[in-house]
């Protein structure tokens, strides 16, 4: 015999509310803003993030042959993504703060206007050092200054975006509105090596001008056509004090900083591996790169888009699945020397790291309370753009050996597999589930004193 429910639990109380909360702020949001003007508003944000996306991947396809050209080592060009990646991991929460008080629009805008002028700068200063216009000795630390703007103050976009979408969506849209602007930026590396290629016949440094011209477009675009009529809705929210170390997300940590630097090996690698193993020259190597990167993002795209959708497994084989792909990556690399394989390799790193990314994300979201999601993204994503910062570490080892990166992801890899099965916490993630009958329960029954 069941008793009956005298006292709901004060988690699901403080669930409920939030639900209730967020449905009466999109619905107040849906009051002033027409579906017209919220397609439209998603539709722009979409192509400001692809821009942005596109931008990545145009300067992991040209810098490494312009860098060789510049003279600069493989530790210094892999130091340029570090320090940019350093400042990143920092300032996002920051800028993501911000949104709340000035609203969606300026943030964006912010990191809009940031990342054009960085990617101008950037390109004017590789300008400058090919043609001896500025000292060599000062190349470098510019390059570093110019890429830091974007860390610093491009940061924000994405944040603020993603906040945009959920003022907007109901709990029950919130997975569809923010998956589609996650997408895009997905969208843009894989369109990103298309521009480059185009753009590079007129000179390799074409693109870098385009694609800021079209993040200035995309930045006007949302000065005018971007409907935000209203600030963000103080409401008062449930505190955490989730912090990295909690026992509860520690392995997550672990592992997405383990991840994240293997997937830098391909991505900060792959051009100085075509011109030192295959022999290309530095100014077919961006071309080289450009298919190598379209392959890898068009797998990717595929696992996040396609697979993840359709193919209803745990997160846990998803993620295993994606080391399994990611470590055949790492062994074509270490046993062909001929463009076809390694182009097949990069696209199952594409593939690998696009399964297991949101696979083990998906479990550590699984893994806290409700009111902890927002902290548990915020750590989880700051550990993911942690890969970057071990750049020169990944540069020192090419140095001794093009292979020796692979034979580090591979190894990787192969620890973080094992590392799956002997932690309980990423073994058992997502067996513990939310209880949404008694969520609904609790939110449809008034409470007393609640």
């Amino acid at each position: 015999m069941m008793l009956p429910r005298t006292q709901p639990d004060p988690e699901e109380v403080r669930h409920a509310e939030v639900l209730r909360e967020e449905t009466a702020i999109a619905n107040d949001f849906g009051r002033v803003t027409t579906p017209a003007e919220r397609r439209r508003a998603f539709g722009i944000l979409f192509v400001s993030l692809v821009c942005m996306g596109a931008g990545q991947t145009v300067l992991f396809n040209i810098l490494p042959p312009l860098s060789r050209q510049l003279g600069l080592s493989t530790v210094q060009t892999t130091s340029v993504f570090a320090v940019s990646a350093a400042v990143w991991v920092v300032t996002s929460t920051y800028w993501g703060r911000k949104s709340d008080r000035w609203g969606r629009k300026p943030v964006m805008l912010l990191g809009l206007l940031a990342f054009a002028t960085s990617f101008a700068l950037f390109a004017t200063v590789m300008l400058g050092g090919l043609k001896h216009w500025i000292p060599a000795v000062a190349v470098f630390p510019l390059m570093i200054a110019s890429r830091s703007i974007y860390g610093l103050l491009g940061s924000g976009t994405q944040p603020a975006s993603q906040a945009y979408v959920a003022d907007r969506t109901t709990p029950a849209e919130r997975l569809q509105g923010v998956a589609t602007v996650g997408s895009a930026f997905g969208l843009g590396t894989t369109v990103g090596p298309a521009i480059a290629s185009l753009f590079a016949v007129i000179g390799l440094l074409a693109p870098f001008y385009f694609i800021s011209s079209l993040a200035l477009a995309s930045a006007a675009t949302i000065w005018f056509l971007l409907p935000e009529r209203t600030p963000p809705k103080e409401r008062e929210y449930v505190h955490s004090d989730l912090k990295w170390y909690d026992r509860r997300i520690l392995p997550f940590v672990i592992f997405a900083i383990g991840l994240s630097t293997a997937s830098t090996v391909p991505i900060q690698t792959m051009g100085f591996f075509f011109m030192d193993v295959l022999h290309v020259k530095p100014e077919a190597a961006a071309q080289f790169n450009m298919i190598g990167q379209m392959s890898s993002s068009m797998a990717a795209l595929f696992a996040q888009l396609v697979l993840i959708q359709r193919v209803h497994i745990s997160a846990r084989a998803m993620t295993n699945w994606g080391l399994g792909a990611a470590l055949a990556c790492s062994a074509i690399f270490l046993l062909s020397g001929q463009f076809g394989p390694l182009v097949v390799a990069l696209a199952l790193s594409g593939l690998g790291f696009g399964m297991a990314r949101p696979g083990f994300t998906s479990g550590a979201s699984l893994s806290v309370a409700p009111h902890e999601q927002g902290a548990v993204a915020g750590i989880i994503g700051g550990a993911s753009a942690m890969g970057f910062i071990a750049g020169p570490l990944i540069g020192y080892m090419y140095e001794w050996s093009p292979y020796v990166p692979y034979s580090f992801m591979g190894a990787l890899m192969i620890a973080l597999f094992l590392f799956m099965w002997l932690s309980p916490t990423l073994r058992n993630a997502g067996v513990i589930k939310t209880d949404l009958e008694a969520v609904e329960e609790t939110a449809e029954t008034p409470v007393a004193n609640a």
